[in-house]
């Protein structure tokens, strides 16, 4: 693996440099898209930076050390593995990554779910703690479609280099596997109509609850650096990206990117929260359903080619 292209990654592009703006940018879109569907104007493009600034600069209640640690440690160590998993996204073409780095962005996406259901159950509060305990049963709904639609791609690609991964699978594998794997987000993005784990309705900010100041700040950002993350990996998988020209792979991929965020932003204004069951009977249906398409597609070719 190149070093300097790895540091590139981690730290400009699609790494810190782009997934900061990026991220407030996206949390706008949500915001505007459920505001124009609801007949209201909306906040302008700076608000979600402008509320990160005000969190940020207020003060807090004192906590107990070991709770102030992991208060903040949290969603640090949640922030930090988005960082990291963002700069694993294979988005240009040519030698990158290593071998079973797929493997590692996938273990990296999971941290800051596991992150959120220890979060709530810190908090102590009754809110937090059904907060985190639907995170954890949803985490596990969404996982199971989003990583076999993971390992069909590299079964089909015969890789488990995410590079090779993106690029390499047959388009009959590719499409059910990219599909499972959007319908992943509105779950793993916690929207409508899936909004379960912070529904302010009934539990709050769920999870988050009790957070507030410079804690909540980290943790909105982290939000947002989900759909930076989230929204990458499907572009990733899912554009007939890696060209050769950096230029045109880069454009390519925020573009598909941000068509997401306003498919799924859009999407999430015009429906209503479902029940916990309903979720689950849904990713159980159409998500696995799809799931297992793409993995008997990926198994047959390779099955007939006698390899």
């Amino acid at each position: 693996m190149n070093a300097g292209r790895a540091l590139v990654g981690l730290l400009v592009f699609p790494g810190l440099l782009y997934a900061l703006p990026a991220a407030w940018l996206m949390l706008w879109i949500e915001r505007k898209a459920r505001a124009r569907m609801q007949g209201r104007i909306g906040p302008p493009f700076y608000q979600p930076f402008f509320d990160f600034v005000k969190l940020m600069a207020k003060r807090t209640v004192p906590l107990a050390p070991f709770d102030a640690i992991l208060a903040a440690g949290l969603p640090i160590l949640a922030g930090s593995s988005l960082l990291v998993a963002l700069g694993l996204l294979p988005v240009l073409s040519g030698p990158g990554g290593f071998a079973g780095d797929v493997i590692l962005l996938v273990a990296l996406l999971e941290v800051p779910g596991l992150a959120a259901v220890l979060a709530g159950f810190a908090s102590r509060s009754i809110f937090g703690q059904l907060g985190g305990a639907r995170e954890a049963v949803l985490s596990v709904v969404s996982s199971v479609p989003f990583l076999g639609a993971v390992v069909a791609l590299a079964i089909s690609a015969r890789s488990l280099r995410l590079v090779e991964v993106a690029s390499g699978p047959a388009a009959a594998v590719r499409w059910p596997a990219v599909i499972a794997l959007v319908l992943c987000l509105p779950l793993k993005l916690r929207i409508n109509p899936f909004s379960l784990v912070n529904a302010e309705q009934e539990i709050y900010a769920g999870p988050l609850t009790e957070y507030a100041g410079p804690k909540l700040a980290l943790w909105e950002l982290v939000h947002g650096m989900e759909w930076v993350a989230w929204t990458g990996l499907a572009a990733c998988f899912g554009l007939p990206l890696r060209s050769g020209r950096p230029a045109r792979d880069i454009a390519l991929m925020i573009a598909g990117s941000f068509l997401l965020v306003v498919l799924l932003a859009v999407a999430a204004a015009g429906t209503a929260r479902l029940k916990v069951r309903q979720a689950g009977l849904f990713y159980w249906s159409w998500g696995l359903g799809l799931t297992l398409l793409a993995l008997v597609l990926a198994v047959i070719p390779r099955g007939g080619g006698g390899g």
